[in-house]
């Protein structure tokens, strides 16, 4: 049998922890073979290994049947292989084009010759249906863009074998279906691509083999096509889980949040588009409302309005019946606001500092923590500890671990442990599931639910589908900024959530508008 990658025997280590166990994994020519394991698995450093990234302690690499070291990722470009990463690696405030064509310029006489490289690009994007704008800026596009533009840059590498580092964890229900597309169609055109994901849904949909770690090991490889979604999850976690949410009905108490037609404008020059326009609505406690859209229709900056990262053009928001439209960020945190944000990297944690001080970075400055402004580190360890036993937060060296070193849903799982442990009365969950395994979905549809059970109003931005479903009491769709429809998750189908959240169906007046 031909493999045109084989990675024999991978091991490798960091403080505290084997990330890699011994691990055997071989791709096909023109297969797409999925990865599957917890967060924490391994299954990114793997992938690092084989990019360059790190060197592995044991174990060889083979490409084509022939034994490579691979030093860097320009050893792997070479090699034909390319990357796409779990957290994207643009630069923000370059163009599409000039991201993709970095590191590969043309250059005549000292100056930058563009034209071919565009040429070049648009081909590939039409070619491949990954339509993007090659002059926007990439702190201006949306995630599910940044991400075509990660494809497009392997694309104009000519990489034969791609690496996907959990591609869908960013996109919306329609997006995923274009990335499913055209993973076949790379695959059609003799790619061969190494799927890291644990959306046992998208393997069923996608690959064609499937090999499980957990805790660092591997378990084995199986032919997609004839194993269960239930094998596969319980492979990757041990013991079976249960991919139902199960809920009672929800008792609404008193208005916690309540929009009052919030509008936000664009603040770019030459626009006046409104990003919110004219939006109201109420949370109540013990009800989880969701808000779903298709991501870019003014979710971001309706939770920037609440949580004050960004001010509103018209309206007014109140929490617990006080207006808090013009008070500060902490001023919300103290009184009763949780975030869990829509980017950890960049709103949920401070990426060098360690576990424990993540764990209290709204409650550093509480007499708890702290006394005549020193830190008490050892009842800040000690709260972090508590934090890392309930929620099972996987890490190296425990509150020390800094948090940078963690794989991506530990460090979910940390914002998410942190939010809901502190006093609140609202929990403005964003995406808070993104990037989890199975076992943790299930740990934090559990916690909502208990959350909204004691009394917290919870206000969910999801564009899970199944999760809008499952989870809400109220779906608010919104679309374009606006709030097009109240929806009652017993009485409407994924497909019919699906059209109002591509404006392609408006609700006329429902009885239900309170």
């Amino acid at each position: 049998m031909d493999y045109v990658i084989e990675m024999l025997h991978i091991t490798k280590k960091f403080p505290g922890i084997i990330a890699n166990d011994d691990i055997t994994i071989q791709l096909k020519k023109g297969e797409i073979h999925a990865l599957l394991g917890e967060n924490g698995a391994g299954k990114s450093t793997l992938m690092s290994v084989l990019f360059g990234l790190y060197q592995p302690e044991k174990g060889t690499i083979k490409v084509k049947g022939q034994e490579v070291k691979i030093k860097g990722p320009l050893d792997a470009n070479a090699l034909g292989i390319g990357m796409v990463h779990q957290h994207f690696k643009l630069v923000h405030n370059f163009t599409v084009l000039q991201n993709i064509v970095l590191g590969m310029e043309t250059v005549k006489k000292g100056l930058l010759k563009m034209d071919d490289a565009r040429n070049k690009v648009m081909e590939l994007s039409r070619r491949y249906n990954l339509f993007i704008d090659p002059d926007a800026l990439i702190s201006d596009i949306t995630v599910g863009m940044q991400q075509r533009v990660e494809i497009l840059k392997m694309l104009y590498r000519d990489n034969e074998i791609m690496i996907f580092d959990e591609p869908t964890a960013v996109l919306t229900p329609q997006e995923i279906d274009e990335l499913m597309a055209i993973m076949k169609n790379l695959t059609a055109e003799g790619k061969s691509i190494l799927f890291i994901t644990h959306k046992l849904n998208e393997i069923k949909a996608v690959a064609d083999r499937c090999s499980v770690l957990r805790r660092g090991k591997y378990i084995g490889t199986i032919d997609v096509a004839s194993a269960s979604k239930d094998e596969m999850s319980e492979m990757m976690v041990g013991r079976k889980v249960n991919l139902t949410v199960e809920k009672t009905d929800a008792k609404p108490g008193d208005v916690v949040l309540e929009a009052d037609h919030i509008s936000m404008d664009a603040r770019q020059e030459g626009h006046t588009k409104k990003l919110v326009s004219d939006v109201s609505f109420k949370v109540h406690r013990g009800e989880i409302v969701c808000i779903a859209g298709i991501d870019g229709n003014g979710q971001t900056e309706l939770v920037q309005a609440i949580t004050g990262l960004r001010s509103l053009s018209a309206g007014s928001i109140r929490l617990n019946g006080e207006d808090v439209t013009k008070k500060s960020i902490r001023y919300k945190n103290t009184h009763g606001l949780a975030h869990i944000p829509e980017d950890r990297h960049k709103h949920g944690l401070v990426l060098d500092y360690n576990l424990g001080y993540n764990a209290v970075l709204q409650q550093y400055f509480q007499p708890e923590f702290q006394s005549h402004g020193f830190l008490k580190n050892d009842k800040i360890y000690e709260y972090a500890d508590k934090l890392i036993s309930n929620f099972d937060i996987r890490s190296g060296e425990g509150a020390s671990t800094i948090t940078r070193s963690m794989s991506g849903g530990n460090q979910q799982k940390v914002i998410v442990a942190r939010e809901i442990s502190r006093a609140h009365d609202l929990l403005l969950a964003v995406q808070p599931t993104r990037g989890l395994d199975v076992g943790a979905i299930e740990y934090i549809h559990k916690e909502l639910i208990k959350q909204r059970d004691s009394g917290s109003a919870i206000l969910l931005i999801s564009l899970e589908l199944d999760e809008v479903m499952n989870l809400s009491d109220r779906i608010l769709v919104i679309f374009e900024g606006r709030i097009v429809a109240e929806l009652n998750p017993k009485q409407v189908t994924v497909q019919e959530l699906g059209l109002y959240m591509a404006g392609s169906r408006k609700e006329g007046g429902t009885d239900e508008d309170k």
